[in-house]
């Protein structure tokens, strides 16, 4: 199959051919029809990720069909439209006893563990816990933006962040966590406060229906998100993952708000400045999101239905997958607005 490779950390990226994957006893082998360029296969790339081993095939925000199954697989067949979380549970530990699959003792991760999905294939284990089956009215780019960024974020606010219609939001970073944020609080009825360094975010940000957007780089964030939500926000999310988004995320909170970390805090940005004499005094929660397990899609997929949401205005270009060594390294510097996908192979 063709594939894209590297064979060091933070040096070229290759498009050749390499073995096709073969199922696990317990899993399937999906043909890729479309998968996203994320900021997480950036970080893998540059060596933040100590589950990565050379060489390596990245890409985990995937979309498919089933072409060959395990030998253990009862729940699936060939010629099934499917989708699956970045993180797999095994299905037997104490946390995906406790339906938490998203953070398994023993996980499967497509682009980190394994093989990922920037080729014409991808080998998934544990496939009868972690498979999901794609609505037929949800193509196979939307399908992809699913992937890690809108799981993340309906995670975050819904399970998280437990927001309340008539809260406010606010939103530090519109990348593709970040606009799909948006969308989701504005579906459980918050006032959204949008927040990045660009117009053309912002714009698009109101487009996908912020109530108010902050330019950080001509206004006080936290001084601007206090005005608009009279003292604070009930619930803030870094998105995107450095010290700066953390600490105004922390710090645009009101009393008792919630701040969810979401966005990686990788190299330079590692252990970020905790006020932590203000989260006592004002009884701030500091939680942590990390993916969605599978069997919470169904709730997705309604919410997604009932908002009539529409997926594909997060979706900014598709490419070719030989467009991948050129865009990859640059994914920490890309400020394109919205999602990109592999549509090609």
């Amino acid at each position: 199959m063709k594939a894209a490779v590297y064979y060091k950390f933070q040096q070229p990226i290759y498009i050749q051919q390499v073995q096709d994957p073969e199922p696990a006893d317990n899993g399937v082998v999906v043909r890729v029809k479309a998968s996203g360029l994320c900021l997480s296969d950036w970080h893998g790339w540059m060596g933040h990720d100590k589950d990565i081993t050379l060489p390596h095939v990245p890409g985990h925000e995937l979309a498919g069909t089933i072409v060959e199954v395990g030998k253990n697989i009862k729940n699936w067949s060939v010629g099934q439209r499917v989708t699956v979380p970045f993180v797999c549970g095994c299905g037997k530990c104490t946390p995906c006893s406790g339906g938490n699959q998203h953070i398994c003792d023993n996980q499967f991760q497509p682009g980190f563990t394994a093989w990922g999905s920037f080729a014409e294939y991808v080998a998934i284990d544990y496939a009868d816990e972690n498979l999901v089956a794609l609505p037929e009215k949800l193509d196979f780019v939307a399908a992809a933006s699913l992937g890690c960024r809108f799981i993340t974020a309906y995670r975050a606010i819904k399970d998280q962040g437990s927001i309340k219609s008539g809260q406010f939001l606010a939103i530090h970073g519109c990348g593709g966590v970040g606009l799909s944020a948006i969308q989701i609080g504005k579906a459980l009825g918050a006032e959204v406060i949008a927040i990045d360094i660009t117009d053309d975010k912002c714009k698009l940000a109101k487009v996908l229906g912020a109530d108010h957007c902050i330019n950080a780089r001509t206004e006080n964030v936290v001084e601007a998100v206090k005005t608009i939500s009279k003292g604070g926000v009930h619930l803030s999310i870094d998105a995107l993952g450095s010290r700066e988004t953390c600490l105004n995320s922390i710090l645009n909170l009101r009393k008792r708000g919630k701040h969810i970390q979401v966005g990686l805090m990788a190299g330079q940005h590692q252990n970020p400045p905790i006020p932590m004499s203000l989260i006592v005094a004002n009884e701030l929660e500091i939680l942590g999101s990390h993916g969605m397990q599978a069997h919470k899609y169904k709730d997705m997929f309604g919410l997604i239905t009932s908002a009539e949401i529409d997926l594909s205005t997060m979706i900014s270009s598709t490419i070719s997958l030989e467009k991948v060594p050129l865009l990859l390294p640059k994914m920490a510097e890309y400020n394109a607005s919205g999602i990109t996908v592999i549509s090609t192979f």
